[in-house]
Order: C-alpha cells, then structure tokens, then sequence
C-alpha cells in the first residue's frame, strides 16, 4: 500500500511539473513588460540545412562572434528533447533602441573558418533565435549559380550585416522581423584568410497589435483559405469514405445476417439434424483462444495505452497547450502522459491475459512493458549515436538521458505493476455465448484472396485512404518548417480513422466466419492494424517525392522514428480492430440458438 500511495504520489509531482513545464512559457512570456533601454532576452538556438529538420547544430560551432560571456538558458525537458540549445547571442536588441549599422566584432576568418562557412552556406543552412520569446529566423548566405554549369565556377558569399525590424505596443515586444543586406557580402569561394566586420541595424516602430495576438501570425499559414479548403475536402474525402463503407455494411453485411439468422431459426424448427453451414457451423471452435496468448494481450494492453496518449495529447492540444513556438511543449506531453498511463497497459494486458486462462501474468507484464518501450529505446540508442558522431543537438546531454530513465523507473515501472496487479485481482471471465468444443474443426481450403496479407492489404487501404491528405500537412509540420495548429480538423480526421479501422475489420471477419475459418483473432489485430504499414510505405513516397532531405543522418532519424510511430499506430490500429470484431463476434453468436 505504501509503495502505490509513493508511485502515485511521483505521479501527481511528476503532472504539476508538466502543467508548469508547458505553461512555462507562456507565464514568461505574459510578463514581459520593459522600459526604454532595456535588456531584452535575446537567444542563439541553433543551425542547420534547412531540408534536413533533424540535423541542427549549436549556433556557435559555427565561427560567428563570440560575446564575452556567453550564457546558456535553462531549458525544460522538451526542449532538450526537440534540439534546443538556447544560448546568449552577441545582439544586444535593448527596448526601443535603435541602432545602425553597430558594430559586432572585426574578425579574420581562417581559412578553416572560410571552410566551415562555405559548406554551410552551400547546404542551405539557416539560424534560429528567439527574442523575448519570439523565433526569428535568416540565412547565413548565398550562393551565386546563375549561368554556371559547373559547381566548380560558383560563388559563395556570407552575410555579414543583419536588419531587425521589431514592433512594438506600449511597453511590450510584438513582432520581430529579421533580413540579411544582400549588398553587405563577403567571398568566401576561395580557401583563403578574410578579414570581415559583422554589423547589425535595429529600428523600432509601432503597432496596434495586441500582445494577446502576437503569436497569431505564426499559425495563419495553416488556417489561410486555401489551405482550409484542401483540409476540408480531407474530411469530406474521409466523409465519403466512411459513409461509403457504412452503407456497405448496412445494405450488405446486416441483410445478409439477416437472412442468416431467419435461415438458421428455420433450420431449428424444421430439421434438428440438418447439417449446419457457414458461420454457424463453427460456433464451437469460434472462441478457442488463440496461440500465443501472452503476445496478444501484451499488444491490445499496449496498443489501448497508445489510444489513451493520442486521445490525451489531442485533449491538450485543442485546449490550446501547444500553441506555435511553445517550445518542447508536445514532447513534455508525450513522456509524461505515456508515463502516466502505463497502468492503462499493465491493466488491460494482465486481466485480458487471464480471461483467456493464461498463468505467468508477471512475464506477460514484463513483454506488455517491452513491446513498444524496447523498440523504441534500441532505436534512439542508434539514432542517438549517429548524433553524437555529427555532434548534433538531437544528441541527448546526459543529464537528460538520466530524468528519462527516472522517470521510466520511478513513475512508468510501477504504474504499470498496480495495473497488472489490479488486472490480475480483477477476476473477470471471458464472456463466450457458446460452449468450445474440445477438438478444432479443421478449416476448409481457402483461395489465395483470404490469406493473411491479402487481407491486410485490403483492410489498411481504405483506413489510409482515409487520411492520406491531411499526412501531408502532418508530415510537412514535423519533418519540415509548415506550422499546423488545425487540430480539431485533425481530430475529426483522428475519429474517421478510428471508426473506418473499426467497421473494415468487422467486415473482414464476418466474411471469414463465413468461409468457416475460425482463426480470426490474430486475423482482426493484423487488419487493424495494417494501417500503420501503409503509413510507412507513405515515409518512403514522402521522402523521394515530397521532400529534399539528404545525409545520412536526416535519412537515419526520418525513417527510425517514423518506424517507431508507425508500430505504435499498428499496435493503437491494432487493438481497435480486435475490439470492434470481438464485439461484433460476441453480438452474432448470442443471436442465435447454437447446441
């Protein structure tokens, strides 16, 4: 009693952390309010090609001027976790102060200096600061490609004098602008030494927008009416989709059970011994638990908690928690709410695993724990290690790594114990509305059609269909610079997925019953969650088709996360599939008489 009265006492410690962490900067931000010369926080993040989302760097591995003394900003954990590395920049950007054409530093850049800026400048990369809480954001230079076949003949050229325009109201910062001067350029083709003087110009003017809004700008890209119009025509394809397959459903599924429940309380009356066909015919063998009963409750338990954190971070997000620019925000959320709701798995997998008669329930939690956790962690391991061999800031400081395993062993473990152990104490019996048999019926040969694959194949495609328009904005917001802040849209789409998974598995198990095969438990689960494998296939397309992300790197990071979310959504898809089917079975086999 006391060690669950702890653990539940980390967790409510480890939720008023998260509400502070994601509230963090908004509180900040709210009280900024400054007097005419003052200070203004302003922060170097990070560099990096602007194709390659993943692949940032600190701001000063590049040969930039360096203040003298540079102060790096505490940061929550999700910051640490989406890259930020937040340092003090060598701007000094002071309330209404304007300044032109200041003078940073005069440096001479070596011609390993020259090197490391030429390179950057031909792979595109870009800077990102924060000033007051606000992303700005500007290219390091320029490269000259203008009626030059030969890469060898280009020029390349650095900026070295950069225009703030901020924009106040009364006391309060609204909006920052950052250009680069294209006439104020240094060559650095050639591998020599360069003396250069960077410089900056700031100008302050006015604005009549309120601080409340300053952040609106920042999500009107994705709510412009173009772009409304492709999201709307996303959830009337999805619409369409689902009345389509309902309609299915309704005219032909429930008119030929239907008939089928007319013909079998006929058969009852007229011959007692007449011989039963279709899915009648295998009500004995039709609640025979399945082989590898342990793996199966482990993937709805885990598949039912991945349900449950979608469902959470959706809440989250149309209350407004993650806002443009409220850095880290949705990762916090992620670690913590999947923390949280550990005990949902260890529940549902441990009880569902003894319904079905299973004994090692202590084994049954540990695979419930590793099934989404151990791929997830061997794949970060990787992913990490690639980052640290290019000295990224996706690499993990270890402090960080250290609080996620604290947090894993401290709050997830033993949530996840007391949900099995309140599984297992739970003593509840599998409802079967028909005696099994002792001995399997044999299954008829069936044509290549009703195999596994094909059926998979068949049970993601219309799901997919169902969502492959909005994928893109999705996949533009993560793996690219696109914002995406229509959530409700993106929830609705969220429910057309769930009930398409839903309805399509029912479908496809009805129609296995029919054929007199009663192994559908793993069928239903495979079905599901074959969603989750058209999703990766759609990885591949996005990568060589919609994208210009290059390296090894960006490449390693694209496709092993995407991996890991596609597995999740497999096992969230999953687990809905069997639901829907189990309920379904259930609902058939208590209609009719059966002896």
């Amino acid at each position: 009693m006391e060690k669950s009265m702890a653990t539940l006492s980390v967790a409510a410690i480890l939720v008023v952390l998260f509400l502070s962490g994601v509230s963090e900067v908004r509180s900040d931000a709210s009280d900024h309010r400054y007097k005419a010369g003052e200070a203004v926080p302003l922060y170097a993040n990070k560099v990096g090609p602007f194709h390659n989302p993943s692949e940032t760097y600190r701001y000063f591995d590049l040969p930039f001027c360096i203040p003298d003394h540079v102060k790096e900003k505490k940061e929550a954990l999700g910051e640490v976790l989406n890259g930020d590395r937040l340092v003090s920049a060598p701007y000094k950007l002071d309330f209404l102060v304007d300044k032109d054409s200041e003078l940073i530093c005069k440096k001479k850049l070596t011609k390993e200096d020259v090197t490391k800026f030429r390179d950057a400048v031909s792979k595109d990369y870009y800077f990102q600061m924060y000033y007051d809480d606000l992303p700005i954001w500007g290219f390091l230079g320029k490269a000259d490609k203008e009626g030059k076949m030969d890469p060898s003949e280009y020029k390349y050229y650095l900026y070295k004098h950069i225009h703030f325009d901020i924009f106040y109201n009364k006391d309060r910062v609204i909006e920052i602008n950052v250009r680069t001067d294209p006439n104020s350029l240094v060559d650095i083709t050639e591998d020599k030494d360069v003396d250069v003087e960077f410089m900056y110009t700031v100008k302050w003017k006015e604005t009549n927008t309120p601080f409340e809004k300053r952040m609106d700008k920042y999500s009107q890209s994705s709510s412009l009416p173009h772009h409304l119009e492709i999201h709307w025509f996303s959830i009337i394809n999805s619409c369409v989709t689902v009345l389509l397959l309902t309609g299915f459903l309704a005219t032909i599924l429930m008119r030929v059970l239907k008939n089928d429940f007319v013909k079998y309380a006929h058969d009852e009356e007229t011959a007692e011994d007449q011989e039963e066909t279709g899915w009648k015919y295998i009500h004995g063998d039709v609640f025979r638990f399945p082989k590898y009963q342990s793996l199966l409750a482990a993937s709805l338990g885990s598949g039912t908690q991945l349900f449950a954190l979608t469902f959470f971070i959706f809440l989250l997000a149309l209350v407004g928690v993650f806002y443009p620019y409220n850095r880290g925000a949705l990762f916090t959320a992620l670690v913590v709410i999947y923390a949280l709701t550990s005990g949902i798995a260890g529940y549902t997998a441990t009880s569902f695993y003894c319904q079905l008669e299973g004994t090692n329930w202590v084994r049954n939690l540990l695979l419930t724990g590793c099934l989404f956790c151990g791929p997830l962690f061997l794949t970060f391991c990787f992913l990490n290690t690639v980052a640290i061999a290019y000295n990224a800031t996706a690499a993990l400081p270890f402090g960080t790594i250290v609080v996620i395993l604290l947090i894993w062993t401290l709050v997830t473990s033993p949530l996840l114990v007391l949900g099995g152990i309140a599984g297992k104490n739970s003593k509840a019996e599998f409802q079967a509305p028909v005696r099994t048999t002792k001995y399997p019926r044999e299954i008829p040969p069936l044509p290549w059609y009703r195999g596994t694959v094909p059926q998979m194949a068949m049970a993601g495609f219309l799901p997919f269909s169902a969502i492959y328009i909005e994928l893109y904005y999705i996949f533009a917001s993560v793996w690219g610079h696109r914002i995406y802040t229509i959530y409700s849209i993106l929830f609705i789409v969220f429910i057309i997925l769930i009930i398409v998974t839903a309805f399509i598995t029912v479908a496809l198990t009805y129609f296995q019953l029919a054929a007199e095969d009663h192994e559908w438990w793993w069928r239903a689960f495979l079905c599901g969650g074959s969603t989750g494998l058209f999703i990766y296939g759609y990885c591949l397309y996005y990568y060589y088709a919609r994208s210009d992300m290059t390296g090894f790197m960006q490449t390693s990071f694209f496709f092993g996360y995407m991996a890991c979310i596609c597995y999740g959504f497999f096992l969230m898809l999953g687990t809905v599939g069997f639901r829907a089917s189990l309920l379904f079975v259930r609902h058939i086999y208590r209609s009719i008489k059966c002896e």
